[in-house]
């Protein structure tokens, strides 16, 4: 007689369960990663809930209170028109996930299907995609990026878009190569023999073995959205006021670092945490889900 379990065959309880107990096994076997990953989902509601949950108006002047040092009224100090800095900070982190999350899903998205693409197709298709993404490759992220917003200006929007379009070539690297891979198996070979096209190759066959390198690359490249975000701010080419941007906020302070240093103190910690995080996870994640790589 078989037993049955409720909540361990099919449906979403059984998917619930099983969610369940792969974060588990990866918070036992992945400590430092499963830290970052709350990080960041702290991080993500912080985004969200943010401007309600601020102590202040983040966009309310004190002058009386202009470059208050940390106290219980304002747990970060004030800056230099007297505004809440970790009220300031809590509306950032809306900015930062907005752009860091948005660019980072958008651009690997696109450089894993246009892998997927070249590495299919091969031939003129091939060399003429990679050779764009040799020379987008050829410059500094950085430096594009600021080339690429002073042209078509700051705002969120136009940040996003870049953020997005110079992350596609390390996402498209990686499912290129694995494509090329995949594209050589005897499932694929036999589908093409069964005279399937192109799309129906792709996506039920190619695109499946891709999602375990696209969620890795996808975790990466938060960080790396939220360090340019940050950087673009920093430069005064990132979001335009009033949006709070953890960036400018940092700009912003730097000329009041020897009778203020908390102004430039916790932007830096905020904007190195959110990093940090991003990479020990995406690290974590690539080392669980292809133990080939080496352990963290």
């Amino acid at each position: 007689m078989t037993v049955h379990r409720p909540g361990t065959t099919g449906g979403f309880p059984a998917l619930c369960v099983r969610a369940w107990r792969a974060m588990l096994g990866f918070s036992r076997e992945r400590p430092l990663g499963a830290a970052a990953a709350l990080v960041l989902l702290g991080m993500l509601v912080l985004g969200i809930v943010g401007p309600w949950i601020a102590p202040h108006d983040p966009a309310q002047t004190d002058i009386p209170n202009l470059l208050q040092p940390p106290s219980w009224e304002h747990w970060l100090g004030t800056d230099a028109i007297g505004r809440d800095l970790a009220s300031r900070l809590m509306a950032g982190a809306r900015t930062a996930v907005l752009i860091g999350f948005t660019s980072a899903f958008l651009g690997t998205a696109a450089g894993t299907l246009l892998g997927i693409v070249s590495g299919y197709a091969g031939r003129w298709v091939d060399i003429l995609l990679q050779r764009v993404m040799d020379a987008m490759m050829a410059f500094p992220f950085l430096i594009l990026a600021v080339a690429v917003v002073a042209v078509v200006g700051s705002s969120i929007t136009n940040v996003i878009a870049v953020i997005s379009f110079l992350l596609i070539p390390r996402a498209n690297r990686v499912a290129r190569s694995i494509t090329l891979s995949v594209r050589e198996r005897e499932y694929v070979e036999g589908a093409r023999a069964l005279g399937a096209g192109p799309m129906r190759i792709i996506f039920p066959h190619i695109l499946p073995q891709t999602m375990s390198a696209f969620i890795v690359v996808l975790t990466l490249a938060v960080g790396q959205s939220i360090l340019a975000e940050a950087s673009l701010g920093f430069l005064g080419l990132g979001v335009p006021p009033p949006d709070p941007s953890w960036g400018r906020e940092l700009h912003d302070g730097q000329d009041f670092f020897r009778n203020a240093p908390h102004l430039v103190i916790y932007p830096g910690v905020v904007i190195a945490l959110a990093v940090f995080a991003a990479n020990i996870f995406g690290d974590a994640l690539r080392d669980k889900l292809d133990p080939r790589s080496g352990s963290s």
